[in-house]
């Protein structure tokens, strides 16, 4: 595992080198393959790896955090970062996680909605009433007022709840950014628009696609049951996105993974305009540095400099 942690740092230091706009950064807790379970601190670690790159954390579960001591070390790493740090925070849907901090599912808006509260008051630098007593963060973000934050959902319920909060909504069912638009709009605020978000889907480049499928087939597989079983378990959402699939022509049929050749990308990106979105995961389901590197150096000499042309 520390030698993947390094991989990730020297793939952000990368990542900042080449142009990227974003690293996104997820967090699991008590999974058995060590899904990172700190997202913030791996956010501090590539902040002092990297000066150009936004940090993004999607999502923080409120529930398994104290808000003052989130509220502090999302600080930390804004001021880390120059700025540079984006917050998401979610309600969790894992069952076996919320029996691992001791935390009813039925207390995770409550905790959701306080955490926001929570954090916008104490990012200004000033005290403010918290649970009855006046408390004061410190220090103040780099970011005034504090880092962008969103709240992250998937349900009508979560994107009205953004909009009455007056956060930002990261939709991961893109079928749901309307009821956050719909209830922007009757607060009397901007029109945030249309959702732009894209394909969320994996891509490995490969110059041999089948040798490809071979590298990273079981990693696939393994990522597609776990977050599958997740999601099963409880979980709303993308369910029929992520489901435990048994063979790899079901995985590839399925859409969700590719192994596409440099010229593929290529001509995909270039069809899809001026804003399409490329996004890649590396070292997915547990992919070793060694083949993750090989798609990237790919990115790097046969696709970036076609798409700059």
């Amino acid at each position: 595992m520390a030698e993947r942690y390094r991989a990730a740092l020297d793939m952000a230091e990368w990542a900042d080198r080449a142009g990227f706009y974003t690293i996104v950064l997820s967090e699991h807790h008590g999974s058995a393959d060590g899904y990172l379970p700190g997202a913030l601190a791996m956010a501090a670690a590539m902040a002092a790896r990297t000066s150009r790159i936004r940090i993004r954390v999607a999502a923080v579960v409120a529930a398994f955090h104290d808000p003052l001591r989130l509220a502090e070390d999302a600080a930390v790493v804004d001021n880390l970062s120059g700025g540079r740090l984006d917050l998401v925070v979610g309600a969790g849907y894992v069952p076996a996680e919320f029996a691992m901090f001791g935390v009813e599912p039925k207390e995770r808006v409550r905790r959701t909605v306080e955490t926001v509260t929570t954090l916008r008051n104490a990012w200004t630098g000033e005290p403010f009433e918290y649970r009855g007593r006046t408390v004061r963060v410190t220090p103040a973000p780099c970011s005034p007022g504090g880092p962008p934050l969103d709240l992250g959902g998937s349900s009508e319920a979560a994107a009205r709840r953004a909009a009455r909060l007056g956060v930002g909504f990261m939709a991961t069912d893109p079928g749901v950014w309307e009821f956050y638009r719909d209830e922007t709009i009757r607060l009397g605020r901007p029109d945030p628009g249309p959702y732009l978000g894209g394909n969320t889907g994996f891509v490995h480049l490969a110059e041999d696609v089948e040798e490809g499928w071979e590298q990273i087939a079981p990693y696939a597989l393994h990522e597609s049951a776990s977050y599958g079983g997740w999601l099963a378990a409880g979980g709303p959402g993308s369910a029929e996105v992520y489901r435990p699939i048994g063979s790899v022509a079901e995985l590839r049929a399925s859409g969700q993974y590719r192994v596409l050749r440099p010229a593929e990308l290529v001509a995909e990106l270039t069809e899809r305009g001026p804003l399409a979105v490329g996004l890649l995961h590396p070292m997915m389901g547990g992919i070793p540095p060694e083949i993750a590197w090989r798609s990237l150096r790919l990115l790097e000499t046969e696709v970036l400099p076609r798409l700059d042309a």
